[in-house]
């Protein structure tokens, strides 16, 4: 197996409080990108990282570079056009620095000959609950529950995630109101009817979203170093 890691790392940080990319914050004492590099360079099935970046923003060494787009998924689109090579296609968030070689390795494996993708996910853990319509009173008041949702068979997603190239170009390639509408890549292969498997692996493969995330991350990364 050859595959080929493409990292997302054109987000912007607003929520963090960083005016700059958020995959170049400092987490553990480096940018962030660099854990997720480094994890995918350990893993010897993948013979190339294709990192998209915001404009004018180099790769890290031993990387190749794609500027990323608006969304999400026009960044992986664009990631996965500059590579003509590597079969399956692994996707991976820089938001995401705590994955490890042995989640990818896991998630990797977890592509059997049935499947068109595997997913990085952990079981949800805590009581889920919907809301009524309408929200709450004023945009930051309290909301009213609708229902309590059962969590049996539910997942929380993670990235990495791992497609047959061919379909995932199929799914990137679906018209912009659907792609840009999709918070996830297996959601747009799962939309062509494609079989994704569930790869259970830990909760702390977090993505960092807010400043608490990122203190907490910090403190896992610099525990992994000592």
């Amino acid at each position: 197996m050859s595959a080929v890691a493409l990292v997302v790392a054109a987000g912007r940080g607003e929520r963090l409080g960083y005016p700059g990319p958020k995959a170049f914050v400092m987490c553990g004492g480096r940018p962030m990108l660099e854990w997720s590099i480094d994890a995918l360079k350990a893993v010897p099935e993948i013979g190339h990282i294709v990192v998209a970046t915001p404009p004018g923003v180099e790769p890290p060494a031993g990387t190749s570079g794609v500027f990323g787009g608006q969304e999400r998924s026009h960044s992986v689109r664009a990631a996965l056009h500059h590579t003509l090579a590597g079969d399956p296609v692994l996707v991976h968030d820089a938001a995401r620095p705590l994955v490890t070689p042995e989640i990818i390795r896991a998630v990797l494996a977890g592509l059997d000959d049935a499947a068109d993708g595997a997913i990085a996910a952990s079981r949800e853990a805590d009581t889920l609950k919907r809301e009524a319509p309408g929200g709450g009173d004023g945009p930051n008041g309290p909301a009213t529950v609708a229902e309590t949702v059962r969590r049996d068979g539910l997942w929380a997603v993670q990235t990495p995630q791992v497609f047959r190239r061919e379909i995932l170009s199929r799914a990137l390639d679906q018209p912009h109101d659907v792609v840009a509408g999709a918070t996830d890549d297996a959601s747009l292969v799962e939309g062509l009817g494609g079989t994704v498997r569930l790869v259970e692996c830990p909760r702390e493969n977090f993505k960092v979203t807010t400043p608490d995330d990122l203190r907490l991350a910090d403190l896992i990364l610099r525990s992994r170093s000592r």
